[in-house]
């Protein structure tokens, strides 16, 4: 019997048995390898070569120095303020209000198909489109917001031209943006959740607010460490919200400079290659960090 065993599995360790697989995967491993794994690398070799220039692939040397221009640069150190301070509001809040939505959504209520296909709708609208309906909701003389604050007796405020209240806009802007994917995936997270645990809680007498915190939110954690790694990663990459608002424009002032914005202006603008590859590095291990230290906080949290 064990002699037969080892000899199947030596069966499925042959040439054709890897072979065959192999053949299967090999377009997806090409597409891989050419648009992620040498793009990935080629930007970590640029991000090295000093006063590199792409018309003639030459450069001075290999160094750290265009990570030392970088960091020196006080509009790259304004960019990580910005996206550090959009992170950290978006997305807790997109994520509580997410939440909030997604338990409402799950539970019987009328027309639950009519409203999950309204809070769906912004995922399959164009993010320019969207920024306009915004760049008119934020106008100074006209704009519904400024509307809504003149009812409660509240001066109207510049979202878009004075450089205090740009973040704040970019900021409310994102948290809206954000929402209905973060509803989604925590929407199908609740319905993977055993409705049993609550009955039971209910014969027991919880509350309602013992059972979501003690049960619904505990199980639901995976899917919490999830979206919050995925949204941070996101919120990190803020960029294309910045065009329809500000009129392709890092804010008035050019005082809200985002890492991607810095970088789009290194690579596209001022054609300094070495040092766009270089704030990217630096973002991408910014990330990184964050998303590791996230996925250990999510494992203890787990436990």
């Amino acid at each position: 019997m064990r002699q037969k065993r080892f000899h199947a599995d030596q069966e499925r360790l042959t040439a054709k048995t890897f072979l065959v697989p192999a053949l299967f995967l090999a377009p997806f491993l090409i597409g891989l390898i050419i648009f992620t794994v040498y793009p990935f690398i080629n930007v970590l070799l640029i991000s090295f070569k000093e006063d590199y220039r792409l018309a003639n692939q030459t450069f001075s040397g290999i160094g750290f120095k265009n990570y030392a221009d970088v960091i020196a640069d006080p509009y790259f150190r304004s960019g990580l303020r910005n996206t550090s301070l959009y992170v950290v509001f978006v997305v807790p809040i997109a994520t509580v209000l997410s939440l909030f939505i997604a338990t409402l959504l799950n539970s019987q209520v009328k027309l639950k198909g009519f409203f999950q296909t309204c809070y769906f709708l912004p995922m399959v609208t164009s993010i320019t489109a969207i920024g306009l309906v915004w760049k008119w909701l934020f106008n100074f003389d006209y704009g519904l917001i400024n509307y809504l604050l003149s009812l409660f007796g509240a001066k109207a405020i510049n979202w878009l031209n004075n450089p205090v209240y740009n973040l704040p806009a970019l900021i409310i802007y994102g948290i809206w943006s954000m929402i209905p994917f973060t509803t989604i995936l925590l929407l199908a997270g609740l319905q993977n959740v055993d409705p049993q645990y609550m009955t039971a809680a209910r014969v027991d007498g919880a509350s309602t607010a013992r059972i979501f915190f003690r049960i619904t939110l505990p199980l639901l954690a995976p899917t919490v460490g999830l979206t919050l790694i995925v949204n941070m990663i996101s919120a990190s990459k803020v960029f294309s919200e910045l065009f329809p608002l500000f009129n392709g424009n890092p804010g008035a002032a050019y005082s809200l400079y985002t890492v991607v914005y810095y970088l789009y202006d290194q690579f596209f603008v001022k054609w300094r290659l070495d040092r766009a590859a270089a704030s990217a590095v630096i973002l991408f291990l910014i990330v990184l960090v964050l998303t590791m230290i996230q996925l250990f906080i999510q494992r203890k949290w787990e436990k």
